[in-house]
């Protein structure tokens, strides 16, 4: 059959891709049998083709001119070798842009090869028309996916039933989200859901270890908007990139999977992993995760957002611990409480801070703030510490007896006399049986505070420790 007269009868990019028959399900190597001259001017002249080779040659193994993909691979063999007209929308990371692509089964093989005709639209945003030719099935799922996010009254309730309601899509013996944190070198699991049959066991503690493994993901899905692996010929991949995660996996008898990246743009946030998922339902099972996965990232990208804003409107970035602002809220809902309790209150004044950054400048100083908050940290284990001002601290102490406070305050006592990397403060303290008088008690401590200063500096006849004026 003349391949080339074929791919030169169509106007856009076309190739003819043939498929090298193995027994069973397995295949051999994916070859691009012929392209017509749009199709090798995208090879040969796209400036962003970054792949290993920018020459065509007629015949050759696809791989030459693109990083190996499964999902690819697995659209084409069902339409070379399963004889089915396939389409599918989607925008691979390692592009800029969406592809609208096609497979049709070509009539024609040999004793080695089954062949097909591909070819594909780009365009530089979606199409909500090509978006909503989606199956009533998958578009009922997707939806029911966006109801439960923008119904959330209690979240972890909330996405413990998507992830059972896509274990149950996927058929699969397990399925959880994991989100990554790069800059902490550490993955979390947000929500998982398993049949009573697995037997992949996880705990509490089971991914604390996790990221090393997680981390490697990124270069297995290589590019592609998802991963799934439906036989032992696919989890060869993950034999190949990741040896020790492999030999994981099939100690616990994982067979199949499906990998699905969440993103916000090009920031990874997690992924939804599905381990021995049913394979006869691979297609729309992949239709339907990257349809949802896009919702899911978009609300963890919200929340995320919002706890990043949450973290710098209650933590002081210099010290780590909390902000005047987190103190006022804390000391607003004490005084609220309906019914008082126990309450400890520090307030504590760093003594030397002016001194010291004027005479050995501000990166000193802020050294010294910072051991004096770990200082604190130290003697009221447990207790909420605030920076409350420029070299002011206030600490409570909750729900304990006046004795165990005293011991807490004599504790500090001794630090002080100490004086190691130069930290000294004046204090004042109480303690209330009823928290709900909090803001009397601040005051309280900050008058007993500036009377510990005076008497401090006083003994001690020292410039570092002069009260401010």
């Amino acid at each position: 059959m003349n391949f080339q007269r074929i791919v030169d009868a169509i106007k856009g990019i076309a190739c003819v891709i043939s498929v090298e028959k193995i027994t069973g399900d397995s295949y051999g190597t994916i070859r691009i049998v012929a392209g017509n001259k749009a199709y090798v001017e995208s090879i040969e002249s796209n400036p962003r083709n970054l792949h290993k080779n920018n020459k065509f040659v007629p015949n050759s193994d696809y791989r030459l001119y693109l990083d190996r993909d499964l999902n690819f691979e697995h659209f084409i063999y069902n339409s070379a070798v399963l004889k089915r007209c396939m389409q599918t929308y989607i925008t691979p990371e390692r592009y800029d842009y969406w592809f609208n692509m096609f497979a049709i089964p070509i009539d024609f093989e040999d004793d080695r090869f089954t062949y097909c005709l591909y070819t594909h639209e780009i365009s530089d945003e979606p199409s909500p028309e090509v978006m909503a030719t989606v199956s009533a099935d998958t578009a009922y799922r997707v939806l029911n996916t966006c109801i439960k996010l923008h119904g959330v009254k209690d979240y972890k309730e909330t996405i413990n039933s998507i992830i059972k309601d896509i274990r149950e899509v996927c058929k699969a013996s397990y399925c959880c989200i994991l989100t990554m944190d790069f800059l902490k070198k550490s993955c979390e699991l947000l929500c998982e859901d398993k049949a009573e049959n697995t037997t992949l066991v996880t705990n509490d503690n089971w991914f604390e270890n996790f990221y090393d493994i997680a981390v490697t993901w990124s270069d297995i899905i290589a590019g592609s908007n998802c991963l799934v692996l439906k036989n032992e010929q696919d989890m060869l991949l993950i034999k190949e990139k990741n040896p020790v995660w492999y030999e994981s996996i099939k100690a616990s008898s994982v067979e199949s999977m499906v990998l699905v990246p969440l993103k916000n743009g090009r920031e990874l946030l997690g992924y939804i992993w599905a381990t021995n998922f049913e394979i006869k339902s691979a297609d729309r099972i992949k239709e339907i995760l990257e349809l949802t996965s896009y919702f899911i990232s978009s609300d963890l990208s919200n929340r995320q957002m919002f706890d990043r804003l949450k973290y710098l409107s209650s933590i002081d970035l210099l010290t780590g611990i909390y902000n005047r602002n987190e103190m006022n809220n804390r000391v607003e809902d004490l005084a609220d409480d309906e019914v008082g309790k126990p309450l400890g209150v520090v307030f504590a004044d760093l003594n030397g801070l002016k001194y010291l950054n004027d005479s050995e400048g501000h990166l000193v100083g802020d050294l010294l703030l910072k051991n004096a908050a770990l200082k604190l940290q130290n003697v009221f284990i447990g207790s909420d510490v605030f920076r409350a001002g420029g070299d002011e601290f206030v600490v409570l102490v909750d729900c304990v007896s006046k004795e165990e406070f005293e011991k807490l305050v004599s504790e500090l006592d001794r630090v002080i006399e100490l004086k190691e990397n130069g930290i000294s403060f004046a204090y004042g303290s109480c303690y209330l049986e009823d928290s709900r008088n909090i803001r009397q008690a601040l005051q309280d401590a900050d008058k007993d505070m500036y009377k510990n200063k005076q008497e401090y500096y006083l003994k001690e006849q020292d410039p570092r420790y002069r009260p401010r004026s």
